[in-house]
């Protein structure tokens, strides 16, 4: 092998190592500090709001305002139903932004547990923890990491998901970057005819969950961040098993077998080696192709403030009617009854709490956390886990799979939501009981 070559690939190596251990460091090597015990990525966000109160407050509106603008502008390119509404809403999580800053509005509204907590609490630090936690997911998904684990992992993808090998990397796409990025690699797959309907069907409902920052958010609120890679690898395990499932349930047990695909699936041949051998030698390719750091790190923080305006409108719109609804009507009490048997059937010590915060899922993947955050430790746990595993929710991931060209319907979604919420609620809770 020539000495340039040698080099090569040893700087390859040197890249995906050395960036890797650094992501892994920030989003999973837990670190006391001033008493508390957390990830890193949670102590700069925490000491950001404690040097930064005021700015921190300004910036969320600032990035509510940018959100109402950009869908104002977009309403002016296409006027749809889907956008006006989409309007009124960031209207409106504007307007409770405005409100929060002013201390200004009625008593239902400013009560402590309802608009403070949302912002302060919740569209705040997710404001801010979506952009600053894309910065360092380039070191965990530009430098080879995500190639690497994406070839390990295809043995196990057709048995149990029945997916091709490559969907590893949607998975793992929307775990360390966001349901947005796997679901657009999910949907350039498609289009190129490399699932079938029903593989995207089952890859955009099962794997395209929120990112490892997102969960950061839902364990603050919970109080889980003392127990961080317990809540992490736990939520990992459900979300997969309950999609195992429920690939094996109807509607995605018989969703319609479009014939898309147009080669077998696969990261090299299996004679080239052995399977970590061909993982280290992708992961060596990806971090040798990859831009500079610093190029990376500019994509990925533009690419988290462009998703960051987006959700928090959301956040702050959808999550307040969803809480005044679960708050002022039986609305999710009406819902929670539904899953009221799985909570008694997991043993969760407040089954009926944990029944109307898995029903309010649906709205708004936050809500649960919110309203749980003052419950048992068993109760909190497993809806958090729920509140991620389950995948599916108005605000953000539904109208993002409706987006794509994927086939499927509000009430094949709804039905799989059904199936997940359940199914995550009854593994979280049977696992809670055994940590706490």
């Amino acid at each position: 092998m020539a000495d340039g070559q040698q080099q090569s690939l040893s700087a390859a190596a040197l890249r995906f190592v050395g960036f890797s251990l650094v992501g892994i460091g920030m989003f999973f090597l837990p670190v006391s500090l001033g008493g508390r015990s957390s990830i890193p990525l949670d102590h700069l966000i925490s000491g950001l709001r404690r040097h930064w109160p005021m700015a921190s407050a300004y910036y969320a509106l600032g990035v509510l305002l940018a959100g109402t603008l950009l869908a104002g502008w977009e309403l002016r390119q296409q006027r749809s139903p889907g956008r006006w509404l989409w309007a009124l809403l960031c209207l409106l999580g504007l307007a409770a932004g405005l409100l929060r800053m002013l201390h200004r509005g009625p008593a239902w509204l400013t009560d402590p547990e309802v608009l403070p907590f949302l912002y302060d609490k919740l569209s705040i630090p997710v404001g801010l923890i979506v952009p600053v936690g894309a910065i360092f997911l380039a070191f965990l998904v530009d430098y080879g990491l995500l190639e690497f684990f994406g070839v390990l992992m295809e043995p196990v993808m057709r048995p149990l998901f029945h997916t091709p090998g490559r969907s590893a990397i949607d998975a793992l796409a929307s775990f360390v970057g966001s349901y947005s990025i796997g679901l657009l690699i999910t949907n350039r797959v498609y289009l190129a005819g490399r699932y079938t309907a029903r593989e995207a069907a089952i890859i955009a409902t099962g794997f395209s969950t929120v990112s490892v920052t997102f969960m950061v958010i839902v364990a603050r609120t919970c109080g889980l961040m003392g127990r961080w890679n317990l809540f992490f690898w736990t939520t990992l395990l459900v979300t997969f098993a309950v999609t195992a499932l429920t690939v094996r349930l109807w509607p995605l047990r018989h969703f319609e077998q479009t014939n898309r695909r147009a080669e077998k699936s696969g990261t090299g041949s299996e004679s080239d080696g052995s399977r970590l051998a061909r993982a280290w030698r992708a992961a060596l390719e990806a971090a040798g192709n990859a831009p500079p750091l610093q190029r990376c790190i500019w994509t990925n923080l533009k690419d988290g403030l462009a998703m960051v305006v987006r959700i928090l409108p959301g956040i702050m719109s959808v999550g307040l009617l969803g809480l005044l609804a679960a708050r002022h009507t039986p609305l999710f009490d009406w819902l929670g009854v539904l899953f009221w048997p799985v909570a008694v059937l997991a043993g969760l010590p407040e089954p009926l709490l944990a029944a109307k915060a898995t029903a309010l899922e649906v709205a708004e993947m936050f809500l649960p956390a919110l309203l749980v955050n003052q419950a048992a430790p068993a109760t909190r746990f497993a809806v958090a886990v729920m509140s991620i595993a389950s995948i599916l929710f108005f605000s953000a991931s539904i109208p993002c799979i409706l987006s794509t060209r994927i086939p499927l319907r509000i009430p094949q979604l709804l039905v799989i939501w059904l199936e997940r919420a359940a199914l995550s609620l009854l593994l979280a809770g049977l696992l809670a009981r055994m940590f706490f």
